[in-house]
């Protein structure tokens, strides 16, 4: 065959869309890049989740934020179990742990303001080796025989605990701040963690506490948020920067309108927890009741996922849909059907993140720059002394009017969620907003 015939039978050949020209000039081979216009083989879509963990730091501080989130749902249950396994006395287990609370409730937002101002690093890691000792301290008490008074010191040490939870959404706000979308699903990743852990948690605790030894609880919840610290913070490259420029606006003046609605939801949750616990104890479910009561906790984790790939909705539509759902456990227990109470449970907690990641959305946008740390955790204590005020009032109608008519307490919180949210668009400060810069590279479809 000629050579030329050779040459133009290679170039035709190679002149097929999208793939690369090839010609030969006497002895050497010439390669040309696809011609202008050509497509591009598509490449395989990546989920919002495997786009949001390809960021370069994301995966290692992730795991050290769900190693020390995971004692916050088991030092309460490992408390109340050491102690009234130890001491015999119920009555000074919850109230120890309820100077804890109230400890925490005033020591947190300190805390969130030291970091903000001087770092996660600098502060966190100390924090966290004084709440460490305290959790130290309140073993030996125990099991030493130490007057009552050391219990109640070392317990409420440990409310330096570090709000692990705000301090992993900061770096995720500071990483994605002109990734609305890509916000939005870390946001809601980290409220599927919340419910995750906070579902887990209890059940770890009361299995260490009853098949190792009473004080394994605490131990084991103690070392899992230094280790999970030590990891979190040794992650430097995603830590958020401290602001040079003098911190102006108050985060409790700003986020006044929503903290009545973080205390309001922080009702709901307690007053249906108690309440569900009254009535299958009622049933006679005794310690099988915690496999039912976790079904909410499941929902709400499934539900986080999932809303973290959908459009976000208004805070007032999730907040409606609290107010439905809410009712729904209510409704069931009035049949006495244990399989429809379960699903009410689980529909109602698929209701709670949506409301908590769009909630904490609003936190993110009214709390003035460099400060963030200290506004989240004003909303989680707001959060907790809902709970701790749910909690009180379920237990006083579930002894006046009984465990099923006690539903109706987080079915009315949750109305008076609704009435309580602000209404209005919501607010999004303009670092948030998404940017289009239209340049050649844009035109590239991958």
């Amino acid at each position: 065959m000629p050579a030329t015939t050779t040459t133009a039978a290679r170039t035709a050949a190679s002149r097929t869309a999208g793939t690369p020209r090839m010609t030969v000039t006497g002895s050497t081979l010439v390669i040309a890049g696809p011609p202008a216009g050509a497509s591009r083989p598509p490449r395989t879509p990546q989920g919002p989740y495997r786009r949001l963990f390809a960021r370069p730091g994301t995966r290692g501080f992730t795991a050290g934020n769900l190693l020390a989130r995971l004692p916050m749902g088991m030092f309460g249950v490992s408390a109340v179990m050491m102690i009234a396994g130890q001491r015999g006395s119920y009555a000074l287990a919850g109230a120890v742990t309820a100077t804890g609370l109230a400890a925490t409730a005033l020591v947190a937002p300190w805390t969130a303001r030291l970091v903000d101002r001087h770092g996660q690093a600098r502060i966190a890691v100390p924090a966290t080796l004084i709440a460490v000792l305290g959790s130290l301290s309140l073993i030996a008490c125990v099991r030493t025989g130490a007057p009552a008074w050391t219990l109640f010191a070392s317990y409420a040490a440990t409310a330096t605990t570090p709000n692990i939870g705000g301090m992993s959404r900061a770096r995720w706000t500071h990483l994605l701040r002109d990734s609305p979308a890509a916000h939005h699903t870390a946001m809601s990743f980290e409220q599927a963690a919340d419910e995750l852990c906070f579902m887990l948690g209890p059940v770890l605790a009361a299995f260490l506490c009853s098949a190792v030894f009473p004080e394994a609880g605490t131990l084991t919840g103690a070392a899992l948020l230094l280790t999970g610290m030590l990891v979190f913070t040794s992650c430097r490259a995603t830590q958020p920067p401290v602001a040079a420029a003098p911190r102006k606006g108050s985060p409790l003046r700003a986020l006044g309108p929503l903290l009545p609605l973080f205390l309001v939801t922080g009702v709901v949750f307690g007053s249906m927890e108690i309440t569900s616990i009254a009535h299958l104890d009622a049933r006679g479910l005794g310690a099988s009741s915690g496999l039912i009561l976790a079904l909410q906790a499941a929902g709400s984790c499934a539900a986080g996922l999932l809303y973290g790939t959908l459009r976000p909705r208004s805070l007032k539509a999730c907040v409606g849909a609290l107010a439905v759902l809410m009712a729904l456990p209510w409704a069931a227990a009035a049949t006495g059907s244990l399989p429809a109470l379960g699903c009410a449970l689980l529909l109602a907690g698929m209701a709670t993140a949506p409301t908590m990641v769009t909630a904490m959305s609003q936190v993110h946008a009214l709390t003035p720059e460099g400060r963030l740390n200290e506004g989240m955790t004003l909303a989680v204590t707001a959060i907790f002394a809902g709970i701790a005020a749910g909690s009180a009032g379920s237990g006083l109608a579930v002894e006046s009017v009984g465990p099923t008519a006690a539903y109706a307490v987080p079915a009315a919180a949750a109305l008076l969620a609704l009435a309580t949210t602000v209404p209005g668009r919501s607010a999004r400060r303009a670092s948030d907003r998404s940017r289009v810069v239209r340049t050649a590279a844009a035109r590239d479809p991958r």
